[in-house]
């Protein structure tokens, strides 16, 4: 999967959790650490390409 679409999928997955949060249908303490539970995917994917082209 390219770079720009992983990225673009990411935060449309943490913004809809935090609208979910907004009316309460995900407690605001799991919607605070889907930042953290996405580093290590965003980490995992960052020396892909890292000399030559995707």
């Amino acid at each position: 999967m390219p770079s720009n679409i992983h990225a673009l999928l990411t935060g449309t997955v943490a913004i809809a959790i935090a609208l979910l949060a907004v009316v309460d249908i995900v407690p605001e303490s799991v919607a605070q650490m889907i930042p953290l539970m996405v580093v290590p995917f965003v980490i995992s994917r960052r020396n892909a390409c890292a000399v030559r082209a995707c």
